[in-house]
């Protein structure tokens, strides 16, 4: 006689046991890149959305970039003008989150490029999902943005909000 299905990895009703199954599995972490831009506003709240209905842990990262020696005064200036911004994003996310409570998040920040530090973060916390703001750039357009270098990196399912 023949292998029950259950022993050649088929449910009773002879369906694949490994494929996902929907509304069972669904992204753990979402990493939304905000920067304070309109576009990265919009990013996270559309993030928070996915975040709320999935169950998901919501990570907002803010990217300082990186002061180089060649900067001298100017580069001591970048940091603590990172360090500001960065603390003035958490206390409007911490404001905002206050009507909110039904979302898990937190706020990591990294040093670097954008696209860098979005994808040291991803890693270290082995996102699902990235989600970023358009580039309102308009070098962008010519020299590729944050956005479409992650989607290039093809490491993780990325959501550009315009």
């Amino acid at each position: 006689m023949g292998e029950t299905p259950e022993a050649q990895g088929f449910d009773a009703q002879g369906f694949d046991k490994h494929v996902f199954e929907y509304g069972v599995d669904g992204p753990k972490v979402i990493l939304a890149g905000i920067d304070g831009s309109d576009s990265a506003w919009r990013a996270a709240a559309y993030a928070a959305g996915l975040a709320r209905r999935q169950g998901s842990l919501l990570v907002l990262v803010y990217v300082q970039p990186i002061a180089t020696a060649a900067w001298g005064q100017a580069g001591i200036s970048l940091v603590e003008t990172g360090e500001q911004i960065a603390a003035e994003l958490l206390a409007y996310i911490e404001k905002e989150a206050k009507h909110v409570d039904s979302i898990r998040w937190e706020f990591r920040t990294a040093q670097g490029d954008p696209f860098n530090g979005l994808v040291a973060v991803a890693d270290e916390l082995r996102a699902d999902a990235i989600v970023v703001g358009a580039s309102e750039r308009a070098g962008h357009r010519m020299f590729g943005s944050v956005a479409v270098r992650l989607v290039k990196a093809g490491r993780w399912p990325v959501t550009v909000v315009p």
